[in-house]
């Protein structure tokens, strides 16, 4: 049986862009940085054999905000520093519509979930999705995943959470804390 994690990008393996660039997304390299711990927690799971897929909405290409070409661009860089420091990702998947494109693909959607699930041989019960919004809770759900809320990007405290209509089931500093956490929980994982 494989073992699977998702994780969203921004706010959760680099800096939410909306706290250093005007258009709110990275639309270059040079706005990319790596959250502390991130590369580390990367390379812990892949030496556990736990297969990565990051997902993402980057709607600033729907919106014209910058090109699938440059979104590739930055991705390969990302996955070339990941894998410099030991790490790798099984698959990257990104939802480039607006929310009025009203398409699947969109989180809180499953669109962008359940390709990777049905590719592998996978426990719903042991497969996580780690996010740092509330959409990304609730698409996790809606998988019938675990979630993992990390306080690294969009949502800053817990007592953001005290309305969602959905919850995480673990929430987490970062990226770092909840690795540790998943790892702790699920030994076998």
């Amino acid at each position: 049986m494989d073992k699977l994690i998702f994780i969203d990008r921004d706010g959760v393996i680099n800096r939410d862009p909306g706290e250093i660039t005007r258009e709110g997304y990275v639309t270059r390299w040079e706005d990319f940085h790596f959250l502390s711990g991130a590369l580390e927690a990367i390379k812990y799971l892949t030496d556990k054999g736990v297969k990565i897929a990051v997902i993402s909405n980057q709607a600033g290409v729907g919106k014209g905000i910058y090109t699938d070409k440059r979104l590739e661009e930055i991705t390969e860089k990302m996955l070339e520093r990941i894998r410099l420091a030991g790490g790798r990702i099984w698959t990257v998947r990104y939802c480039v519509h607006t929310a009025a494109d009203n398409c699947d693909c969109r989180k809180p959607k499953t669109g962008l979930l359940m390709p990777a699930i049905k590719d592998l041989d996978v426990n719903l019960a042991k497969t996580y999705l780690i996010g740092d919004k509330r959409t990304d809770i609730e698409a996790g759900n809606r998988a019938g995943l675990r979630t993992v809320l990390v306080l690294s990007g969009m949502t800053k405290t817990e007592d953001e959470t005290k309305d969602w209509p959905i919850k995480p089931d673990i929430i987490k500093k970062d990226l770092k804390e909840a690795v540790e956490e998943i790892i702790k929980k699920d030994k076998d994982i």
